[in-house]
């Protein structure tokens, strides 16, 4: 008996070593695929210098790699896809937000400085000494280019790149035949690029025809000429001069700049400090507007959220009765705007609004001969975007009250009423109070998430009316993250994403005031909740 459990114990040590082997190449497999592809992915990151996300992917398939391959790490293995993407999507924008919120990102500082060194390096001017031609161009099967060179006098050369002009003896080159126009017509190995090919042809344009001594370049579909370097650039005190006028240029917060305030485009990504933060406090054309949208975007919130749960309590209230038989279809109908996208449901508002063929406008033109400019007036146009937010809603807080309704005792009100507690003082005392407990926490998220409200700004009146006199483009129905995506996409000025960062700081503090405080009071009503 002992040896048969013996033997049985053995074969299911033996079966379970078998599985805990396959299991461990099966993962072995995943993860050197899985490392295959990110390894691969870095590398392509890294060519175009984005060394940061090299360094997060480096982390993360390391993690990875260690839980999915050793025994002890098994509980992890549930959670770590997704600790991964939080580090991806989510921890890393904001380090990187963070981080850009003290630089000069944005339009003219895009790139590294080692290509703004490259780009400002390759500017080029005609001297006065220099002299233009016409020319035509020649290509050979390896790629290489020819061109045939006609001077102001009339005289010809051959150039080739890196190579002295040739003057004279072009049948050493190749040459067979001229034509009409004096251009040869066949160069051995060459073939003769039509004047539409030879224009469009990108790389043409890049060339340094000639020696370093005369230096020729296409800038035109017609002219090349004795091309020079605009500007020529000391390593040692870091700053370009220009050959043309002898303007210095030197280096101030990534962008190179003379004493008059010239500026060489591009500039580079480089780190300011807390310059973008000093500007949002000291520059006046953009501290005036930003007031008006600070304002706006906390009255927004709060007026929408309050309007969206008075409605929706009242109809929960008015419906709430059992005498009332249908109260099922009204409540059906009532909930409609939530089960329609708000996409669609703003798109459908504006149209209604439109002032000149909206149906809102007609009806009350031919009725009162009026029609309001909703989007063209900052106070209609806020208001119209609160009354599209309360359609929005409402339904949420008819369901969410609804059910609150339901699990208030009726003991509580029948005691009431025998202390002589009329209707409107049982729904201060009794109904309100025990509704926060429930539906409090769900007001503050509803501000919250109002409070960042993009769609509806953005779908609805894109932010407009402009306010005048502003320095970027901001409107009177903006709130901070409409505000912060003109500035980092479409501000009309170019791009400003350290400014942006900065601003979007202030929005997660503002938020995450709001979340602390949503946590006390959550604490709090369920106190008032228990004294009632």
């Amino acid at each position: 008996m002992k040896k048969g459990m013996l033997k049985t114990r053995t074969s299911l040590s033996s079966d379970n070593q078998k599985k805990k082997t396959r299991s461990f190449f099966l993962r072995l497999l995943l993860v050197l695929i899985v490392d295959l592809m990110s390894l691969w992915f870095m590398w392509r990151q890294a060519e175009i210098g984005n060394y940061t996300i090299v360094v997060i992917v480096s982390i993360a398939i390391m993690f990875l790699s260690i839980v999915f391959l050793k025994d002890d790490q098994y509980p992890l293995r549930w959670m770590s896809v997704g600790l991964v993407l939080m580090l991806i999507f989510s921890i890393y924008p904001n380090l990187m937000t963070l981080y850009i919120s003290f630089t000069n990102y944005g339009t003219g500082h895009l790139v590294t400085k080692e290509l703004a060194l490259k780009q400002i390096s390759n500017e080029t001017y005609l001297p006065e000494e220099g002299e233009a031609y016409h020319w035509v161009a020649f290509k050979n099967e390896l790629g290489d280019y020819m061109l045939w060179l006609t001077d102001s006098v009339g005289d010809n050369f051959l150039a080739m790149p890196n190579l002295p002009l040739v003057e004279d003896e072009f049948e050493n080159y190749g040459v067979v035949g001229f034509g009409e126009d004096g251009v040869p017509t066949e160069i051995t190995g060459y073939t003769k690029l039509n004047a539409i090919t030879a224009s469009i042809d990108q790389n043409l344009s890049n060339i340094k025809f000639g020696d370093v001594n005369n230096t020729i370049q296409i800038r035109s579909p017609k002219e090349a000429a004795n091309l020079r370097p605009l500007f020529t650039y000391d390593e040692e005190l870091d700053e370009f001069t220009n050959q043309e006028t002898g303007e210095v240029y030197r280096l101030f917060k990534g962008t190179y700049v003379t004493n008059y305030g010239e500026e060489l485009i591009p500039g580079f990504n480089a780190w300011v400090g807390l310059d973008n933060f000093h500007e949002i406090f000291t520059r006046k054309a953009l501290r005036e507007p930003l007031k008006n949208i600070v304002v706006w975007n906390f009255l927004f919130p709060a007026i929408s959220v309050f309007l969206q749960f008075a409605l929706g309590l009242t109809i929960a209230i008015l419906f709430s009765s059992p005498d009332f038989k249908p109260k099922k279809l009204v409540r059906s109908l009532l909930i409609i705007p939530y089960t329609i996208p708000s996409l669609i449901t703003i798109l459908i508002w504006r149209g209604m609004l439109n002032p000149e063929v909206g149906i809102i406008n007609r009806t009350l033109e031919t009725l009162f001969h009026i029609s309001p400019m909703w989007f063209t007036n900052k106070w209609l146009a806020r208001g119209a975007l609160i009354l599209v937010n309360l359609w929005l809603g409402y339904p949420y807080y008819m369901l969410v009250t609804s059910g609150a309704l339901q699990s208030i005792p009726l003991d509580i009100y029948q005691a009431a009423k025998v202390d002589g507690a009329n209707g409107w003082q049982q729904f201060l005392k009794i109904t309100l109070p025990l509704l926060l407990v429930a539906v409090g926490p769900l007001l503050l998220m509803s501000y919250i998430y109002n409070f960042n409200n993009f769609n509806l700004i953005y779908l609805f009146v894109n932010g407009g009316p402009p306010i005048p006199g502003a320095a970027l483009k901001a409107g009177y129905t903006d709130i901070m993250i409409s505000f912060v995506y003109n500035l980092a996409f479409s501000g009309g000025r170019g791009t400003n994403y350290g400014l942006a960062s900065a601003i979007t700081l202030f929005i997660y503090v503002i938020v995450l005031g709001l979340t602390l405080i949503q946590f006390r009071f959550t604490n709090m009503w369920e106190e008032v909740g228990e004294n009632v």
